[in-house]
Parts: structure tokens; C-alpha cells; sequence
């Protein structure tokens, strides 16, 4: 037989074989599924835990994303720590005080002189209270000084006098409810500001003294805002009136207060889309709001809300003024402030705009949301 027939022959039987075995051979997935000798297999049961996930693994979240569990609530007020909410307020402003080089009580361990001047008005100025303010507050002592006063200590109960008097000279309290109908509030602020998460802390205030509440989302610009009030709504029991996103917000709030009269309620919470003080299209369109509001309820908003970010110090500033333009303010609700060293903003929005801060957030919980006290805070500040 011709041995080129017979070579050929064999390099056929032979490929034909090592595509045998590879057509036989498991894939690789299969290969990696199966289990190791070496390792134990534990069967899976429907009682079986799953694995607890450690504090590294849990995302991190922010003061406006909620959880989709509610916090449980009880009927009792908050347990504040220990020395009561002056204590409250002295943890919230450590990184103030920092800024104030330790606290404005430890700038007058010296002599009365120009010296102690230049500490205390570098101080007030690191804390944001600004310039206006700051002369406002420094005043009274350097008249005492020039008339003799030699007395650090008097010095110091003068400046305490001094910001109680600035934080003293507007009203603080909530507004009350009207004798009939509900009581409507209007929440307003920028992007970022805490907005929705005081409207959920808000909510939460009311339905656990007993009230029925409603919250209107009247931010219909924003990405899911609808859905992030509805978490909130949840946590707080409360009902909520919320339209597809890019709605009309005059339709939202006009439709919330209608079902809020149908259905008896007591305390409607609007939100509204976060909007820059400087956008005149959208300033006009939250005069259009308090027009549908007033028109719904009569005298209604009874209080309008500007919900600020404490980090941002100064620039609160710009921010009530053009905010108080569109929708008069009756207050300041300043959130974050147990991460800032800016807290001396709260005087000169007290000073320089004549706006009482009634509320303060001082945490992320839902009972973190606090009624200002002047006294309290001058006590910690100083």
C-alpha cells in the first residue's frame, strides 16, 4: 500500500480523535460550578439568615434620601441629653465655637484693651456673623470700655446680653393654627438646602401630637422628588397629593388643599421645587403658588418656611432677602448645623434681616428637627 495513503490515514484517525475528547470534555463553566473536593458544600435551608452586613457595607446616605423603613415613632416627646437643650445646642455648635477660638468666654481671660477688640471681632467674623453684625454686637462693649469698664467678665455678659437681644427682637414661635380650616405651610429653598427632609421631620412633629397631616408635592421638576416625599410621608403617616413629574405645582397645591378640606385636615405641608434665588422665571412662579394657596384658603400660606444650609454661612444671606421678595417669609429654618462652624449665621439673619430662625436641625434622625431657643443658643455659642 502506498505510504503516503498510509501517513495520511493516520493524521486523520488522529485529529478525529482529539476532537473527540474536547466534544466530550466539560466547558469551563460547567467546570468552574463544580464543587471542590476539598470543600464542604452546606445546603441551603428556608430558615437560614442571611449574612449581616457590616457598617462598611451599608451605603452611605444623605440628610434628603430616606430609607424606605420607617423610623418607629412614639407618642412621647424626644429625650434630650443631658442638660436639656442648651447640651443640645452646645454639641451641635463644637465647630463653631472651634472657630471662635475655643468659645468667645475664652477670649476674655485678659486684660480690656484694643487687643481683646481685634480677637473678638476676627472671631465673630470666622463664624460668619458678619461684618454688619459683628459692629452691631462689639458696640455696646467698646462704649463700656471707653468708659471705663476694665472688667473682662462684664465685657463678656455684654456680648451675651447683645445676641440675645439681636435673636429676641423677632418672634420665634411657630405660627398658630387658624380657628378653621387647615393650616397650610409653604416650604421654600434651594437645591441641597434639606428642604424635603424638614417637610418629613415637619410632618412627623404634627402627626405625633395628634394631627392629621397632608403634604403636598409641589416639586415636580426634580427626578423621583414626588417619590422621596411619598417615603416621608409614610414615616410620618400622612397623606400625600402628588401629580406625574413636569405637572403644573399651581394644579398640585390647588388639588392638595382641596382634598385637604374634603378630607378635614389639619395641617398641610407643601413642598416646592428647589430653585436658584437668582432665576426670575422661577421666583415668579412661587408668586404663583402663594396666589393659588390665598385663593384655596384665605390668608393661607399662614407660614412660609426658607429652609437654609448651614454650611453655607454668608450666602444665606442672598437667599432670604430674594426668597422674602417672591414669598414673604415669616421665618428661617437652618439645617446642618452640627456640621458647620458658620453657625454665627444665625445671628445676622436675626440682625440684618429682621427674620426670626425658628427651627434648627441639629441630626439626621427624625426628631432632629428643634425649636430655636435665643437663650440656648447664646449659652452654648458663648
Amino acid at each position: 500500500m502506498d505510504p503516503l495513503f498510509l501517513g495520511l490515514t493516520a493524521l486523520g484517525l488522529a485529529l478525529l480523535g482529539t476532537s473527540a475528547a474536547l466534544f466530550l470534555s466539560p466547558s469551563p463553566s460547567k467546570l468552574d460550578a463544580a464543587p471542590k473536593a476539598d470543600s464542604p458544600q452546606i445546603p441551603a435551608t428556608p430558615s437560614a439568615a442571611p449574612p449581616q452586613a457590616s457598617e462598611a457595607d451599608v451605603p452611605e446616605q444623605t440628610a434628603d434620601e430616606p430609607t424606605g423603613e420607617p423610623e418607629p415613632t412614639t407618642d412621647e416627646a424626644p429625650t434630650l441629653e443631658v442638660g436639656g437643650l442648651t447640651a443640645l445646642f452646645r454639641n451641635a455648635l463644637g465647630r463653631t465655637r472651634d472657630a471662635l477660638n475655643g468659645g468667645l468666654g475664652a477670649l476674655f481671660g485678659g486684660k480690656v484693651d484694643e487687643s481683646l477688640f481685634d480677637d473678638l471681632e476676627m472671631a465673630l467674623l470666622s463664624a460668619d456673623v458678619g461684618m454688619p453684625t459683628t459692629e452691631k454686637l462689639l458696640a455696646p462693649l467698646r462704649r463700656m470700655a471707653k468708659d471705663g469698664t476694665d472688667d473682662p467678665a462684664l465685657l463678656r455678659d455684654a456680648l451675651r446680653t447683645e445676641m440675645r437681644a439681636v435673636l429676641a427682637r423677632s418672634d420665634a414661635t411657630m405660627v398658630r393654627a387658624p380657628a378653621d380650616g387647615p393650616h397650610v405651610l409653604l416650604v421654600v429653598g434651594v437645591n441641597g438646602s434639606g428642604k424635603t427632609t424638614t417637610i418629613g421631620k415637619l410632618s412627623n412633629r404634627y402627626s405625633s401630637s395628634g394631627k392629621k397631616v397632608l403634604l403636598a408635592a409641589a416639586d415636580t421638576y426634580r427626578a423621583a422628588a414626588g417619590e422621596q416625599l411619598t417615603v416621608w410621608a409614610e414615616r410620618s403617616s400622612a397623606d400625600i397629593v402628588a401629580h406625574k413629574e413636569g405637572a403644573d405645582p399651581g394644579a398640585v397645591v390647588y388639588d392638595a388643599l382641596a382634598a385637604a378640606k374634603a378630607r378635614e385636615i389639619d395641617v398641610v405641608i407643601i413642598d416646592t421645587a428647589g430653585r436658584l434665588q437668582t432665576k426670575k422665571p422661577l421666583m415668579e412662579q412661587l408668586s404663583k403658588i402663594c396666589r393659588v394657596i390665598d385663593k384655596q384658603v384665605p390668608g393661607a400660606p399662614h407660614e412660609t418656611l426658607l429652609v437654609v444650609d448651614g454650611t453655607i454661612g454668608q450666602n444665606a444671606m442672598s437667599q432670604a432677602k430674594l426668597f422674602n421678595e417672591a414669598a414673604p417669609l415669616s421665618g428661617v429654618c437652618i439645617t446642618k448645623l452640627d456640621g458647620t462652624a458658620k453657625g454665627g449665621m444665625v445671628l445676622a439673619i436675626a440682625a440684618e434681616l429682621g427674620l426670626p430662625v425658628k427651627l434648627v436641625g441639629v441630626g439626621e434622625k427624625i426628631e432632629d428637627l428643634r425649636d430655636f431657643d435665643a437663650d440656648a443658643f447664646v449659652s452654648a455659642l458663648a
